[in-house]
């Protein structure tokens, strides 16, 4: 199964509206992407705690690490660039850190509130080898900018 980026929308924007709340919107969120689409092994959000720190937020999954710094990683380089991070194989990353062994590829967003802050980093993790597309990028980057946009 794959993801309708579509019907997602939808669906979050139904579940989500009048939330303002960012944890429980990232709970709602990280459940309906994790069950959108077979490829999605872990999904979940990194929170911005202090500068240059992530602690794990709501996820679906197996158990992530619970510390990241900016300067490590892939969900560490997508808060400290600010960039997408789109990796077809995390073992030929630099830096990589491996919360679980079987993860092969690995899609990063930032998430960004209504003033553009950045509040976390949103992680789909695949144990399947070059799982992600620049369209799965594009359309996580829709979703997360539908629904945490809005936050003040």
């Amino acid at each position: 199964m794959r993801v309708d980026y579509r019907e997602l929308a939808g669906r979050l924007a139904a579940v989500a509206e009048g939330e303002d709340d960012a944890i429980a919107l990232m709970a709602t969120v990280a459940c309906e992407v994790h069950h959108a689409d077979d490829r999605f092994d872990w999904t979940g959000f990194y929170r911005v705690v202090s500068p240059d720190l992530l602690k794990i937020g709501p996820y679906q999954g197996g158990h992530g690490c619970l510390v990241i710094p900016f300067d490590k990683g892939v969900c560490g380089a997508c808060a400290r660039t600010g960039e997408v991070q789109l990796v077809p194989d995390v073992d030929a990353f630099p830096g990589h850190i491996a919360c679980a062994s079987s993860t092969r590829s690995e899609l990063v967003l930032p998430v960004h509130d209504g003033k553009g802050a950045l509040i976390a980093v949103f992680d789909i993790d695949s144990d399947l080898p070059d799982a992600f597309t620049r369209e799965d990028a594009e359309g996580m980057e829709r979703l997360l900018a539908q629904v945490f946009g809005r936050l003040a």
